[in-house]
This record gives C-alpha cells, sequence and structure tokens, in this order.
C-alpha cells in the first residue's frame, strides 16, 4: 500500500511539473498566455492529490496542509480559466496574472516538498 501511495506521490508531483514546465516555456517565449498543458498538469495535480487525502492507514494526514494545497490549487485553476477565457476572445491576459500562475505553482510544489 505505501509503494502505491508513493507513486501517487510521484504522480503529483508531475501534474506540477507538467504545469511549471509548461509556464516556463510560455515564459521564456514572452506570451503570457495559459496553454492546455498548464490545464493537464493542474488536473493531474488535482486528481492525485485528492487521491492522497484519502486515508491511506500509512500515516496521520495534515489537514491544514491538504487545505492550503487546494486552495492553492483553485486558485491557479481560477487564473488558468480566466487566461483561457480571455485568450478565446482575443483579450491579452495581464502579465502579472501570467507571473502568479507561476509563482503560485511553485508555492504549491514547494508546500508539498518542504512542509
Amino acid at each position: 500500500m505505501e509503494t502505491l501511495r508513493d507513486v501517487v506521490i510521484v504522480i503529483h508531483l508531475l501534474g506540477f511539473a507538467i504545469l511549471f514546465g509548461a509556464w516556463v516555456v510560455e515564459a521564456a517565449a514572452r506570451r503570457y498566455q495559459p496553454t492546455r498543458l498548464m490545464t493537464l498538469g493542474m488536473v493531474i495535480a488535482l486528481v492525485a492529490g485528492l487521491a492522497l487525502s484519502a486515508p491511506w492507514a500509512v500515516e496521520d494526514l495534515d489537514y491544514m496542509k491538504i487545505g492550503i494545497k487546494l486552495v492553492i490549487l483553485i486558485v491557479i485553476g481560477a487564473l488558468l480559466g480566466i487566461g483561457t477565457a480571455r485568450a478565446r476572445k482575443g483579450t491579452p491576459l495581464p502579465a502579472w496574472t501570467f507571473w502568479l500562475i507561476g509563482i503560485l505553482t511553485l508555492a504549491n510544489v514547494a508546500i508539498a516538498v518542504i512542509w
């Protein structure tokens, strides 16, 4: 059971890696637009995170950490949704919003690894 939990942790971190990697590519190209790959990475991280918050009976769950990470991920999802909707209308995403997506993603990974 512990091995399965470790695999889910790896998938969770890979979801954030996909999200952050796609964000870095867009930032390097100075496009400042969310992509489908960012959304895919966010969904992978969300699903794996929800699976991790299930009682695995391996260790006690830290509900404060789970709550904070979930709120951050919801904000990231909202920003990605707003950016996608604005891209469909042809309205550019404000640069601060794009940078906030990257900062929050990095913060979420830091919370996952360090806390």
